[in-house]
C-alpha cells in the first residue's frame, strides 16, 4: 500500500515522530552514520539512550531490515525494489560497518505471480542469495499450508524465528525454530526473538496443528532467558500490528522492535523502545545503526536512516547470476494479454474501500463469464497493490490482480440474503482502514453509511435499475472461495449453484479474456457504490486525518 509519491511524506512523518518521542531523552551529538555511497538517504535520526559516560568510547553495529517482500524483481514498472538492487546496498553497508546484521519481518513465500509457480521457493532462493541473518514468520508464509513452509525453512541458509508458534505435535516452536538467538556481533551479543500474529490462524493456512500464543507472556519468559545468557542488546523482530508492538514493548525490557505487516513507512514509541517499519516489495531499506558502550556494555544511542531502492542503485551481478533460473519465466510474464488506455487502480487501500474502476471490471467480466443477474467480489481479492499503468497488460499483470487459485460460479441467493452480504461487506468499514471484505459489485448499485450500526449501513440497495425484493431469488456470480464462506460470508454458504466451482472458468482465465476481450480496454467507474459519512458523501481520503468523524461522534464529543 505505499507508494513512491508517499514516501517523502511519510520519511517526514517519520522524523517528527522520532523527535516528538525523544524530546524528553538526554541529548548528545549523534554518532556519525555514513551511507553507502550509491545510495540516497531520505531522512536520519538518532536515538540516545541515556546520558551518562557520554565520552565513552562505543562499538557500532548496523542492522539492516525490510518486510513484506513477495516477489525478487522490482515493482512499480521498475521504479522501486528488486532485491539485485537490495543486495548492491548491503554489499556496500558491508564495506563501511562489517559489524551487519541482516533482518527480514516476515511475509515473502506468498502471494506473488512466481508463487504461484513456486510456492515461495524463488523467494527463498533469493533471499539466500541475498545473505539474509534472520527472518521471522509472516502471515503469509503459511498460505500454502504447514509442509510447504517446513520444506522451506528446511531450504533457507538463514534462521526463521517465531517464538510464539506451535506445534501441538512435537509441543516445540513450528520448524522446531530457535525461541531466540543470541549472536556476537563485534564483540556485542545481540539477542533477537520472533513473534508472528495470532490472527493468522484464520487468515491463513497453518492446519490444525498450528497453534499460536501470547505474544506479550511469550516476551515475558524470553526476555529474562536472554538477558541472563548475556544478550546486551535485545531486538524483538515482528509480524505484528503497531499496536500489538506497542503492547509488546510494554511487557518486557526491548531495546528495538523491529516490525512488518501494515505495508507502509512506520514509526511509533512505546513504553520508551523504538518501532520501526518499511513499506513493502524492498521499496526501502531500513538501516538501524548501535551504539554500544566498550565499557559498560549498555546500548547507548541508535540512529534510523531509510535507503530508497531506486534504479540508481546497481544491480548486483552475482544475485542475477543466483536466480537465473527464473529468467525463463520471468520472460513468459512479460508477454502481452490485452492493452488499457487509463491506469487501472489495484491498490489494497482503494478496492477496500470504495468503488474503482478496475474492481467493477472485474466484477462485471464475473457475472458475464457466469452468466449471472449479478456479481459480488471481495475487494481483497484484487491483490497487486498497484497502479497498472496505461498500456500493455501482461500475463504477470493477470496473475499479480488474482494470484490465488479459484473459479468463478455463480449461486441462488434472495433479496435478503444479498442484502445480508452487503451489510456484512461493510460491516467493519468503519472500524478497520481497508477490510478484504468489502463487497465490489456488477449489475448491483448500493449505498451505504459508515456512522450507522453494524447491520443497517446499507442505506439503499438496487439491482440492475430495480429497488432489491428480499424475497426474489437472483443469481450472483463470485468466487469459489466466497460462495464456500470466505472472509465471513457464510450467508453463501448451502446456496443453489447454477455454475459450480469445479464447472466454472478459473478466475485468472476470466480477467486475462476480458483484458484480451477489445484492442482496449478503458474501464471508468459509473457509482454503482456510494459511501457516506452521516448522510453526506466521505470525502476521499489520504489519511485518517482527512475523514471527519461522524455526527453523533462530534456531538458527543
Amino acid at each position: 500500500m505505499s507508494h513512491p509519491s508517499r514516501l517523502s511524506p511519510l520519511a517526514l512523518s517519520l522524523a517528527a515522530l522520532l523527535l516528538a518521542a525523544c524530546a524528553s531523552l538526554p541529548r548528545s551529538t549523534p554518532a556519525e552514520s555514513k551511507p553507502p555511497a550509491d545510495a540516497v538517504v531520505v531522512h536520519t535520526q538518532a536515538v540516545h539512550m541515556q546520558e551518562a559516560e557520554d565520552d565513552e568510547p562505543t562499538v557500532t553495529l548496523t542492522l539492516l531490515h525490510v518486510n513484506d517482500v513477495y516477489q525478487f524483481t522490482p515493482v512499480e514498472h521498475g521504479a522501486r525494489g528488486g532485491l539485485a538492487r537490495l543486495s548492491t546496498l548491503r554489499k556496500q553497508v558491508l564495506t563501511e560497518s562489517p559489524h551487519t546484521l541482516f533482518l527480514m519481518a516476515g511475509d515473502t513465500l506468498s502471494p506473488s505471480v512466481e508463487s504461484t509457480f513456486h510456492k515461495g521457493k524463488q523467494m527463498i532462493d533469493a533471499w539466500n542469495a541475498l545473505g539474509v541473518d534472520f527472518a521471522v514468520l509472516g502471515n503469509h508464509e503459511f498460505d500454502f499450508g504447514p509442509d510447504v513452509l517446513r520444506q522451506r525453512i528446511q531450504e533457507s541458509r538463514f534462521t526463521w524465528l517465531g517464538a510464539n508458534v506451535m506445534d501441538r505435535r512435537t509441543h516445540r516452536t513450528f520448524g522446531d525454530t530457535p525461541p531466540f538467538v543470541i549472536r556476537e556481533v563485534g564483540g556485542v551479543k545481540v539477542g533477537i526473538f520472533g513473534v508472528l500474529l495470532g490472527r493468522t490462524k484464520y487468515s491463513s493456512k497453518p492446519g490444525p496443528d498450528v497453534y499460536f500464543t501470547d505474544t506479550c507472556v511469550k516476551a515475558r519468559e524470553l526476555v529474562p532467558q536472554m538477558r541472563a545468557q548475556g544478550a546486551q542488546v535485545v531486538i524483538a523482530l515482528t509480524h505484528l500490528v503497531v499496536a500489538e508492538d506497542k503492547v509488546l514493548a510494554r511487557c518486557a525490557p526491548i531495546d528495538l522492535i523491529i516490525g512488518g505487516h501494515e505495508h507502509e513507512l512506520m514509526q511509533a514509541v512505546s513504553n520508551g523502545t523504538p518501532i520501526v517499519k518499511m513499506s513493502s516489495e524492498a521499496r526501502e531499506l531500513g538501516r538501524v545503526t548501535l551504539h554500544v558502550g566498550t565499557r559498560s556494555r549498555k546500548l547507548k544511542s541508535m540512529d534510523f536512516a531509510i535507503l530508497p531502492v531506486v534504479p540508481e542503485v546497481p544491480e548486483d551481478p552475482a544475485f542475477a547470476t543466483a536466480m537465473r533460473e527464473y529468467d525463463a519465466l520471468l520472460a513468459d510474464l512479460s508477454q502481452s494479454v490485452g492493452r488499457t488506455t487509463v491506469p487501472l487502480n489495484a491498490t489494497e487501500e482503494a478496492n477496500r474501500v470504495n468503488e474503482t474502476n478496475l474492481a467493477s471490471f472485474v466484477a462485471d467480466a464475473y457475472r458475464k463469464a457466469a452468466g449471472a443477474e449479478t456479481a459480488l467480489l471481495n475487494g481483497g481479492s484484487i491483490r497487486s497493490d498497484a497502479v497498472v499503468r496505461p498500456g500493455p497488460l501482461t500475463r504477470r499483470d493477470v496473475l499479480a490482480i488474482h494470484p490465488f487459485p479459484g473459479s468463478v460460479v455463480s449461486i441462488e441467493v434472495s433479496g435478503t440474503v444479498l442484502r445480508q452480504a452487503l451489510e456484512h461487506g461493510v460491516s467493519r468499514s468503519a472500524e478497520e482502514r481497508d477490510p478484504g471484505r468489502f463487497p465490489q459489485v456488477s449489475g448491483i448499485q448500493y449505498a451505504f453509511d459508515v456512522c450507522r450500526p453494524v447491520g443497517d449501513r446499507v442505506v439503499r440497495v438496487t439491482v440492475n435499475g430495480q429497488p432489491l425484493d428480499p424475497k426474489r431469488k437472483y443469481t450472483l456470480a463470485t468466487n469459489s472461495y466466497m460462495a464456500a464462506g470466505g472472509d465471513g460470508y457464510t450467508m453463501f454458504k448451502g446456496a443453489k449453484y447454477r455454475v459450480t466451482p469445479d464447472k466454472g472458468p478459473a478466475t485468472q482465465d476470466v480477467l486475462r479474456d476480458a483484458f484480451a476481450s477489445g484492442e482496449s480496454i478503458a474501464p471508468a467507474t459509473d457509482g454503482r457504490i456510494v459511501r457516506l459519512r452521516g448522510g453526506s458523501p466521505e470525502v476521499a481520503r489520504q489519511d485518517d486525518k482527512d475523514v471527519a468523524a461522524c455526527p453523533t461522534a462530534q456531538a458527543a464529543q
